[in-house]
């Protein structure tokens, strides 16, 4: 049995001296009068982590453990003002920061490392998700004439499907107009959806030394150059291997180079999959596989919108919607270094419902997320010293 909850060992993965050095950085704990940047970042860990539904839930869940506020480094829970004052006026990028700073500190710790794919460049996951919002509350979330929502254009690493970019927009934006800023890192591959088909952000990222596997839009035109021959005896869904480029003048403009176009058989949807790529050493079926581990990316947005507290919000300014976006950001990547270093089989979905009833639980955390279900030691009963209150005879 352990001396401290549950929360407070989950908050003794975070790294304190890390947060220190970017809260110097920001200044944000100078003049300060409410809560500390650090109380915050609890408080805001602790919303994720128990998906309260108000500012009022969060801080009275808070003080119904004043007891054990002290393991969590935080002297006293704070007040709904204080916390709703901080998430808007206390800058976003610390929590931003934080996020990058805890994941090359865990991932360095946790076995994120997939060996589904033999390549050696880092796999990329390019995606965006809409959420909904209540235009008459969020007036800068611009979607349409009567809805407001925002976009979370995200880029995911494969290796624990974890962020590596993240920009939120709107809901006007396209996908394509974020893309336009990104650079890949080199000898990287992007791999996304058609909504991504941008030939000159494409041939950029070629010049500069990284691959892309993109679904073709049914609307581009091009004429081939060679096909490569396919397998016999392996890999009998993949339909056409070849060599193209565009044929539209001012397509070919855009992305003057050779592409190379594989057509793959999804038996599970029946239907065929279009793909275009820069990367010509690669097999076939090494590009559709790598096209059908963008679901990953799916399944991501589909975690953080069903576990975290991320499609309603406890603020209604732009800074507050960030500070809980990144938030968000870093209980998901505590939530993945814990199953990474669980024996046990957990999925996610089942280990945040466990941890979310116990959060103030005082168990040993490694424990639990090895053996959850283990029954409790027997425990060996003696006979009760006790006189009788009345002696029966025969």
């Amino acid at each position: 049995m352990a001396n401290v909850t549950l929360f407070a060992q989950i908050m003794q993965t975070l790294d304190r001296p890390g947060f220190k050095k970017l809260v110097k950085k920001y200044s944000s704990d100078k003049h300060v009068k409410g809560i500390t940047s650090w109380t915050h970042l609890v408080t805001m860990l602790f919303c994720q982590f128990s998906k309260l539904s108000s500012l009022r839930d969060v801080c009275n869940g808070l003080k119904s453990s004043s007891g054990n506020l002290n393991h969590l480094g935080v002297n006293r829970a704070p007040c709904k003002s204080s916390l709703s004052y901080q998430n808007k006026h206390r800058e976003w990028g610390l929590f931003k920061d934080y996020y990058f700073v805890m994941m090359k500190k865990l991932a360095a710790m946790g076995r994120f490392r997939q060996t589904r794919f033999r390549i050696k460049s880092k796999i990329l996951l390019l995606d965006s998700t809409t959420i909904s919002l209540c235009l008459g509350l969020y007036d800068w979330a611009k979607f349409r004439k009567k809805k407001g929502a925002i976009k979370l254009h995200t880029l995911l690493d494969y290796d624990g499907c974890l962020p590596v970019f993240i920009q939120m927009t709107d809901g006007k934006p396209h996908d394509s107009t974020v893309a336009k800023t990104l650079s890949l890192p080199a000898d990287s591959v992007v791999v996304a959806d058609r909504a991504y088909v941008d030939f000159p952000t494409l041939y950029r990222w070629k010049t500069e030394g990284s691959y892309f596997v993109i679904r073709l839009k049914k609307s581009v035109q091009f004429k081939r150059l060679a096909e490569k021959p396919l397998p016999d005896n392996r890999h009998q869904h993949i339909l056409i291997d070849e060599y193209v480029e565009l044929s539209k003048p001012e397509s070919y403009k855009n992305y003057p180079a050779k592409l190379r176009r594989v057509v793959a058989y999804d038996a599970e949807k029946d239907q065929t999959i279009e793909l275009i790529t820069n990367q010509f050493s690669w097999t076939a079926n090494t590009i559709s596989e790598l096209y059908r581990a963008r679901w990953d990316i799916e399944q991501f947005f589909k975690d953080i919108k069903q576990l975290l507290k991320i499609k309603s919000f406890l603020g209604t300014t732009t800074n507050a919607v960030l500070i809980q976006i990144w938030t968000a950001m870093i209980t998901i990547l505590i939530l993945k270094y814990m199953k990474a270093i669980a024996t046990y089989g957990w999925c996610l979905s089942n280990m945040v419902a466990f941890l979310r009833v116990n959060l103030f639980v005082k168990f040993d955390l490694q424990k639990l997320l090895n053996e959850p279900f283990k029954p409790p030691e027997t425990v060996v009963e003696t006979a009760p010293i006790q006189m009788s209150l009345f002696e029966w005879g025969d």
